[in-house]
C-alpha cells in the first residue's frame, strides 16, 4: 500500500509500506478514503520532535471498516 512518510526535516514522500495486519482481537483494519496530516505531524516535519525516517504520517482519517 502507499503512504505519506517522513523523509527528512521539511520533506515527506509517498512510499510503498507494508499492509496492516490484525494482531489482537480488538484490532480493525480500515480502508482509508480520506486523510490529512495533523498539526502534531508538523512538529516532526519542522524537526521539533524525534521521528524515524520512513515513519508514516497522518492519523486524521476517514474510512470504511
Amino acid at each position: 500500500m502507499r503512504a505519506v512518510v517522513f523523509a527528512d526535516v521539511g520533506r515527506v514522500e509517498v512510499a510503498d509500506v507494508a499492509a496492516p495486519v490484525i494482531e489482537r482481537p480488538t484490532d480493525a483494519i480500515v480502508r482509508v478514503t480520506r486523510t490529512a496530516i495533523c498539526g502534531s505531524d508538523l512538529h516532526f516535519l519542522h524537526g521539533k520532535a524525534p521521528i524515524d525516517r520512513g515513519a508514516v504520517l497522518g492519523h486524521e482519517a476517514v474510512g470504511v471498516v
